[in-house]
């Protein structure tokens, strides 16, 4: 039985590391989320970087990454990451360097950057893949992967100086809704923000979200997921104005605003988020 192609040709015929740059995907929630395949990379690393910027596992610690999988787990800030990276670059020439990110590696272009980088340079790289927001959205909601038009983030309005929704926003669910397409709105998460609240980190509620939305369409149907990929996600489906008024406990959240359901989806907002019927096609 072999390893992986030998954990995809980073082990040598004398079982020795080889210099690459491992992008490893920890998928949504704890230090058991990541895939066998990344277990296997993460251990046999000479040294682990991690960013928890971009996101993050909100069910695990990095001294959880720490004890699961017997390594030393170095996280790096956004300038670490985006500004000097040449160490972690350097280091690759000569040995193998696993780097961690939650969800899926490539979705934030900061990653892709940093593996173009190590490619101008001659570095060897690969991507392990986790699981992302997206396709749990879609896998919880019931509502079809196909039909999902263009992604937005919806900031802070601390972070954007502005109240509201951006005008960008706006106009990626208009477009979509035109298009009778889904709309994944990712909420905002702040990391080491002095201008965050909340000591430097913050992130964004799907209630709050669905405030914001509300002032555009108040009476539109919307769905709330909370916490994917743990024991515990809530999937709601009803008025963004209804979705303001509630609870929906620990981070990490996310909204979808449909567009025409198709009678299965519909189906499923029903079973699975309690959607009311008279938002329902009949």
């Amino acid at each position: 039985m072999y390893l992986e192609e030998e954990s995809r040709k980073t082990i040598d015929s004398l079982g020795q590391t080889m210099p690459m740059l491992t992008f490893v995907g920890l998928g949504l929630y704890d230090e058991r989320s990541v895939t066998v395949e990344g277990r296997e990379a993460i251990r046999a690393a000479d040294r682990v970087v991690a960013e928890f910027y971009t996101s993050r596992l909100v069910g695990a610690t990095v001294a959880d990454l720490e004890t699961a999988h017997d390594v030393d787990v170095e996280v790096r800030d956004r300038a670490g990451v985006e500004r000097h990276p040449e160490d972690v670059l350097d280091d690759a020439e000569d040995r193998d360097v696993v780097f961690l990110t939650a969800g899926d590696p490539m979705i934030s272009t900061t990653h892709v950057d940093l593996r173009l980088r190590a490619a101008d340079r001659g570095v060897d790289t690969r991507v392990v893949h986790g699981v992302t927001a997206e396709t749990a959205a879609s896998s919880l909601t019931g509502l079809q992967n196909y039909r999902f038009g263009k992604a937005t983030t919806l900031p802070f309005e601390f972070a954007h100086g502005g109240d509201g929704v951006p005008d960008s926003v706006i106009e990626t669910i208009d477009a979509n809704r035109q298009r009778d397409l889904h709309t994944l709105v990712y909420l905002d998460i702040k990391v080491d923000d002095p201008a965050a609240p909340e000591d430097g980190e913050e992130f964004m509620t799907a209630d709050h979200a669905a405030g914001l939305l509300a002032a555009d369409w108040a009476g539109e149907l919307a769905v709330a997921v909370a916490r994917a990929g743990s024991p515990d996600p809530i999937v709601a489906a009803d008025r963004l104005s209804a979705l303001a008024e509630r609870d929906f406990g620990d981070p990490l959240h996310l909204l979808v605003i449909p567009g025409e359901l198709h009678h299965l989806e519909a189906e499923a907002l029903a079973s699975f988020g309690d959607a009311p019927a008279d938002l329902l096609p009949e």
